[in-house]
């Protein structure tokens, strides 16, 4: 019988199993935190470009500031009026556009957060028609 510190290692059939097993866990972690985690970030990241690119076009900051300016630096009138509505407008366009994709990448993160779920329930469940 062999003994001693490096006793496992003579004996890889004890302890083959359990690397294997500690392996396997480990991938169906580094999997689901990888999905979870990193492909969160990446999404938020992906939303938080696609705001700023949007913000590039509409500029929504700049046009709250400036509302009550003239429109092109006309101070008739006309040109004080018309930069109110113009500029209400692209507000009220580009709240509309923000809303648009807040609500665009939000359906595709619950789809994206439900994927593992989904695939999980078929694989475990399956698809059998219970009625």
């Amino acid at each position: 019988m062999i003994s001693g510190p490096l006793s496992w290692y003579y004996y890889p059939m004890d302890f083959a199993p359990i690397y294997l097993l500690q392996r396997f866990m480990y991938r169906i972690w580094d999997f689901f935190h990888h999905w979870y985690i990193d492909g969160s970030r990446v999404m938020g990241n992906w939303f938080m470009a696609t705001l700023a690119a949007t913000d590039q076009a509409f500029a929504i900051k700049i046009t709250l500031r400036y509302f009550f300016q003239p429109l092109y630096k006309d101070f008739s009138v006309i040109g004080r009026i018309m930069g109110v509505v113009f500029r209400t407008g692209r507000i009220i366009v580009g709240g509309i556009a923000y809303l648009l994709i807040a609500a665009a990448f939000g359906i595709a993160y619950v789809v994206w957060l439900a994927i593992p779920v989904a695939l999980l329930w078929i694989i475990i469940i399956g698809t059998k028609n219970y009625a």
